[in-house]
């Protein structure tokens, strides 16, 4: 009797204790206490985090730069598709023997069909959100009205589920297949819905095995050491790989984090707004590029007219007609030299610097024992434009003024000034000289 009466003492005392917390602010109803848990070894919740959808209304680093705001070694299970009686109930249980809360995003037709299974969801302390009427994997080509009417037909159906019960529905909302696009996220947005993708996935969807979803959880959350684990609750190799994804995140010290929306009477939890990156800049780090241009609007779109030659000054004249040889500036002593060794070689007969086309002597032509183009000409156009440069060069001498050892050595002077000047004396050596590319 008495044993009874200290249990009584015992239960009162602890009703009373929350009670108190929750009327200071420091405790939501949907914490979970160590008390509450049975398993004195479970992986248990660790806190709540409270958001405003208005506030980040996408969230998850697969598509979006947003993730929720959680600390080093914090993990957010998230469960879609359901609920499916077969394996939705087994994920239940899992989970209250971990006294673990999840996030599960309801199909509208399931809950139809299986409205006690959403039910038991709420009854069980996790948060539940939307996941459209019939799962279109098509919902980015899907016009407003299709849209409209996938989101809003799946929350009526899970609403019905819940009697019509507002306050226990989360406006969260999951795209189905993650098919991200503006026209859905626009709507959502508008309705105060928060769209969540997730930080990594398991790939329990796939046909694959237990063993490999176990697997592809461990490996995704180490890498990024928190965020938004994505599961199904429908699929039965994510029935056998929980129980061990929850063992190894308690032994390798992961902890569990509760996400519920705010309310008038329950204030989201205060962040900053670094804290909703998965990695936040730093100032000790360079940014990597520059901010992107905010959209302007032009004032006027009258342009300037296009110039005209009556514009221009006289004196303009000689920097537009390049073609025009200016002695004394082309003119240095060791481009004339190697160009008239050249000209030696190739046969030009220079009368002065305004001759562009000389004719060449035949008894000049090069050896086709040292050519290596087996003695030819080189192109006409090619002997053209360096018979232009060497007389634009001013060379004034005769033909054998200059030896093959004179044009060497000018070549020799002239490369650490001008060497496109001394291709021509280069090639002299081989008994040719014309332009280096070729025709």
């Amino acid at each position: 009797m008495i044993a009874n009466v200290l249990v009584m003492i015992r239960k009162r005392s602890q009703t009373v204790v929350r009670a108190a917390l929750l009327g200071c602010g420091l405790m939501t109803p949907y914490a979970a206490l160590a008390a509450d848990c049975a398993n004195p070894n479970a992986l248990g919740t660790s806190r709540t985090l409270v958001v405003d959808p208005k506030e980040h209304p996408r969230i998850g680093t697969m598509q979006y730069p947003e993730t929720l705001p959680l600390a080093d070694h914090e993990v957010v299970l998230t469960f879609d598709d359901g609920p499916l009686p077969k394996y939705s109930n087994q994920v239940l249980a899992i989970l209250a023997s971990q006294c673990v809360k999840a996030t599960f995003f309801t199909i509208g037709s399931q809950a139809r069909f299986n409205p006690e299974g959403v039910r038991k969801l709420i009854a069980a302390g996790h948060t539940v959100g939307t996941h459209s009427q019939n799962h279109p994997l098509t919902m980015n080509k899907m016009p407003l009205e299709k849209v409209r009417q996938e989101v809003d037909d799946g929350i009526a159906s899970t609403l019905a589920a819940l009697n019509g019960d507002k306050s226990k529905l989360a406006p969260f909302f999951r795209i189905p297949g993650l098919m991200r696009a503006e026209i859905p996220e626009a709507y959502l947005a508008s309705q105060g819905i928060q769209v969540w993708s997730a930080d990594f996935p398991a790939d329990d969807w796939r046909h694959i095995s237990p063993q490999r979803v176990y697997d592809l959880a461990i490996q995704r959350i180490e890498a990024k050491r928190k965020g938004i684990l994505l599961l199904h609750d429908i699929q039965p190799r994510t029935v056998a790989a929980l129980p061990r994804i929850l063992n190894t995140l308690k032994e390798r010290g992961y902890r569990i984090v509760h996400v519920v929306p705010a309310t008038p009477d329950r204030p989201a939890t205060p962040t900053q707004p670094q804290q909703w990156y998965l990695h936040p800049p730093t100032e000790t780090v360079a940014t990597t590029r520059w901010p992107r241009i905010p959209n302007f609007v032009f004032t006027a779109t009258r342009t300037l007219p296009a110039p005209v030659l009556a514009d221009m000054d006289w004196r303009d004249a000689d920097i537009l007609d390049h073609r025009t040889a200016r002695p004394g500036r082309d003119a240095r002593p060791h481009v004339v030299a190697a160009a008239a060794a050249c000209a030696v070689r190739i046969g030009l007969d220079i009368a002065g610097p305004g001759v562009r086309r000389v004719p060449r002597s035949r008894s000049a032509r090069p050896d086709p024992a040292r050519s290596p183009n087996g003695g030819r000409s080189p192109p006409r156009a090619a002997r053209d434009r360096w018979r232009w440069r060497i007389a634009r060069a001013g060379v004034l001498r005769a033909p054998g003024q200059a030896s093959e050892a004179g044009c060497a050595s000018g070549a020799q002077r002239g490369a650490r000034q001008s060497p496109r000047r001394t291709l021509a004396c280069r090639a002299a050596g081989r008994g040719e000289c014309f332009s280096p590319r070729r025709q």
